[in-house]
């Protein structure tokens, strides 16, 4: 599709848009102004109306209001996607209101097929007895970013959904692109599509937060992991234009600038621009030392 060569910024995109940009507007009005069919792969993770403390943002919603909007947004995505393109909506809920990845889910469907879902989690807990005989697992492993909830009748929720969009469900991914190893080697060779120590990861993906030391610059910004992962199970090729709609401080920027493809994003807040900006231009001055 429609890319920058050696990742130029600024330059000329699809609909006149700058691309390896973050632009301040509202993402309906500024897939509006990208070329239908324009882009490759969208990573985002829209705000899931549970009250977080935005900059620029009311997070709280009347529900209707809140998923008419997420359908206006699903119809701007389907609009710039291309035909073999993907989707990949990272959407949580609380636990007093579980609904809400469920009914966000809802309107996007009269736009896309759900190819997969996957189940992105941040905390596991996993007995030795149902580990099995792993000689680097001695005992009990507790791993992840866990969050403790104040309630006798809730749990913790220790997974978030990752739906995966495509326009006909039909959209070959490279699967080994995010694969892990075989912990029984004597399947290489013997399964027919076995034939290197790399295996399909499924749809449980394992993604823990780096550890906090101060506050959040931002209240729901996702690890860069989960949109590398993402596009690299979609696949990278020359030319690739990754899309968030709702960039905040700049994590899907960050995987395309590791994976060497191109990005364009939305984001209304100045102040989560200015921060996500910073950070593009430390990896970028990364990438030139190394």
């Amino acid at each position: 599709m429609i890319g920058v060569a050696e990742g130029e910024k600024g330059a000329p995109g699809p609909g006149g848009l700058a691309v390896n940009t973050i632009h301040t507007m509202d993402c309906i009005q500024g897939m509006q102004r990208l070329a239908a069919g324009s882009v490759d792969v969208i990573v985002t993770s829209p705000p899931y109306n549970i009250g977080k403390d935005y900059n620029s943002y009311n997070d709280q919603q009347p529900r209707e209001d809140y998923l008419d909007w997420m359908g206006l947004v699903a119809a701007g995505a389907a609009r710039v996607l291309a035909d073999g393109g993907s989707f990949f909506l990272n959407v949580g809920g609380k636990p007093r209101d579980p609904w809400i990845p469920f009914d966000v889910v809802q309107q996007f469907r009269p736009h896309f097929e759900l190819q997969n879902v996957i189940h992105w989690v941040k905390s596991i807990a996993i007995g030795k007895e149902d580990v099995g005989s792993y000689e680097n697992i001695a005992g009990d492993i507790a791993v992840g970013h866990y969050q403790p909830v104040n309630s006798a009748r809730y749990l913790s929720q220790c997974h978030e959904h990752i739906f995966h969009f495509t326009k006909k469900g039909d959209v070959t991914l490279d699967k080994l692109g995010i694969g892990v190893p075989y912990q029984d080697k004597s399947n290489i060779g013997r399964w027919k599509a076995a034939e290197r120590d790399l295996r399909d990861r499924g749809n449980t993906w394992f993604i823990p937060y780096r550890t906090i030391r101060s506050s959040r610059p931002h209240p729901t910004s996702f690890p860069e992991k989960l949109p590398e992962m993402c596009i690299r199970l979609h696949g990278c090729r020359p030319g690739t234009l990754v899309m968030d709609p709702f960039m905040g401080i700049g994590s899907t920027a960050l995987a395309a600038i590791t994976l060497g493809v191109d990005y364009i994003g939305f984001e209304i807040d100045p102040a989560y621009r200015e921060i996500a900006e910073t950070r593009i231009a430390e990896a970028r001055g990364q990438e030139q030392r190394d």
